[in-house]
């Protein structure tokens, strides 16, 4: 979408959008680059080190025939089906498969425990499910909760009763299925993300979602693509990043993709993965920075040409890291899961200033705003906010309605997050609005967590709150009141910190809990959460 420039004002004055009024995903990344040449798509290594290669012209004969598969499921237009896998060969194809068949995709963290699973696939209604046999074990549980769930395929070699064989299915199925005709503006997949208030809300967004995120990709890796470039990131399959950060982006421009199933990220190996297969753009989450900067980590054999990062400030330290191992400057990105990529770096077109988010992304109107949507002058402190229409706003939480009329004021979709523009036209984030935690990436609501915490048997009352990390940005800690009969104790704290892990999620427990008398509250009986985090 972007014409290769060094000013950035040329570049971001004469940007226009150009939105076709019909568009599939599936079509525009992967069946315009499945021409019978064999052209690289995919290449997977699994945690032994397996290798597979897969070009666009098998993925689209796979999310063919697995479209077929899911409408003889009897799945028609509208409906959801959710996407419970890691990085692998198959997730791609049910999100594609899902696309050309005018379904509503519904990527789900494998980390994903059983009540944040329940929520998402009720309220999303999902009526299909590909998972691993690990997935299968945690849906098994919660199964008879989900009504509206009528298929499961499982992508492993074992067979389970009530799941289908996702691979058998494909096998049977005809590669013969015409991609449904679709609208830009047309559902195509709902993105679940915490916030502080509630459960968690679905936003969904339209096939118009990909293009929207062009822009910032093609500037913040350096006018990607350009001949060579092969994508890499460490960052799961099942948020937006990974997605349409990377994944959906690369393969729109027919650059080919690089998965890897690792357990936990590990420096050094992301290197040696780097330097083995010649990756040459990388999308790699502050986290991964530290972790690698952590280790001390080098390699003769990377040979990186666009570093893109967000998620979190990296800071002048972390800059200059980066600069020094890697030979390129690490360009932040800022965005959510509501309206992603709207502010972005490229050091060739102008400075980068540490802890500065970068300057609007070409196509967006990005302005320091009021609750009411009215601009505020440069240098005074305000919500970030982003114009609509645009192609890359979502467009609407999912039967959430007020929540969604929230979100919006004079014209403005509201980030929620608190920033100061300075008179050179950079952005500053400066905190959020809410209560929402980052923590390695993540976006966590505590409200979530403290539901969870809530069915322990020993705790009475709980809330949570982000601590300052120095590799995460923030922890999660949790303030727990005990129910009577219970006493303190380091035991009892890994308990539930451990039950957290299996009913909630991994990333989502609380690293830190500190057993209380009471919790602050408003007269109202709110929990104070800021007075807790002045406690630390």
């Amino acid at each position: 979408m972007l014409t290769e420039t060094d000013s950035y004002d040329e570049l971001y004055k004469n940007f226009r959008w150009d939105i076709p009024a019909r568009f599939n995903m599936a079509t525009a990344c992967c069946d315009r680059h499945a021409d019978g040449s064999g052209k690289l798509a995919l290449i997977y290594v699994d945690e032994d080190g397996g290798t597979q290669r897969l070009s666009f012209d098998e993925i689209a004969d796979l999310s063919k025939r697995f479209a077929n598969v899911l409408k003889t499921g009897g799945l028609v237009r509208g409906d959801r089906v959710a996407v419970f896998l890691s990085q692998s060969v198959e997730l791609p194809i049910a999100h594609l498969a899902a696309f050309r068949s005018g379904l509503v995709s519904v990527p789900l963290f494998t980390l994903f425990g059983e009540d944040a699973l329940e929520f998402r696939l009720a309220n999303s209604g999902a009526k299909a499910v590909i998972t691993d046999d690990g997935g299968f074990e945690k849906l098994s549980k919660i199964r008879d909760r989900l009504p509206l769930l009528q298929n499961i395929y499982v992508t492993g070699g074992a067979l389970h009763a009530g799941a289908k064989s996702f691979w058998q299915a494909i096998e049977d199925a005809s590669e013969d299925f015409s991609t449904v005709d679709t609208s830009a503006d047309d559902p195509a997949i709902i993105i679940y993300t915490s916030g502080t208030t509630g459960n968690p809300k679905g936003a969904l967004h339209a096939h118009r979602v990909l293009l929207g995120h062009l822009p910032n990709v093609e500037m913040a890796h350096d006018f990607f693509p350009k001949p060579g470039d092969f994508m890499w990131t460490p960052a799961d399959w099942a948020w937006i990043g990974g997605l349409f950060d990377a994944l959906f982006p690369a393969w729109y421009h027919g650059v080919p993709m690089l998965g890897y199933r690792a357990k936990k990220f590990e420096p050094q190996a992301a290197m040696q993965l780097m330097a083995d297969h010649g990756v040459r753009n990388v999308f790699l989450p502050p986290t991964a920075l530290k972790l690698m900067r952590q280790a001390d980590v080098k390699h003769s054999g990377v040979k990186l040409r666009s570093i893109f990062t967000g998620g979190e400030s990296l800071g002048a330290e972390l800059l200059d890291w980066v600069r020094a191992t890697f030979g390129i400057n690490a360009h932040e990105i800022y965005g959510q899961t509501e309206c992603n990529l709207v502010v972005g770096n490229n050091s060739n077109l102008f400075p980068i200033k540490p802890g500065s988010m970068g300057k609007p992304t070409p196509g967006f109107d990005v302005q320091i705003v009021n609750d009411k949507g009215e601009i505020q002058p440069r240098g005074q402190r305000g919500v970030i906010g982003v114009r609509v229409p645009n192609p890359v706003a979502m467009i609407e939480y999912w039967k959430n309605p007020d929540a969604t009329a929230k979100k919006y004021a004079g014209g403005f979709l509201l980030t929620g997050d608190l920033g100061v523009r300075d008179d050179d036209g950079y952005f500053w984030y400066v905190s959020r609005e809410d209560d929402v935690i980052t923590s390695a990436g993540y976006r966590i609501g505590p409200s979530e967590i403290e539901h969870t915490l809530m069915k322990h048997p020993a705790v009475a009352m709980s809330a949570v709150v982000g601590i300052p990390d120095p590799i995460r940005t923030e922890a999660i800690k949790a303030w727990i009141v005990l129910r009577p009969g219970f006493a303190a104790s380091d035991a009892l704290a890994k308990e539930i910190q451990d039950f957290v892990k299996v009913q909630l999620a991994a990333h989502e427990y609380p690293r830190h809990i500190q057993f209380a008398d009471t919790l602050p509250m408003t007269a109202t009986g709110k929990v104070l959460r800021r007075e807790l985090r002045t406690l630390g």
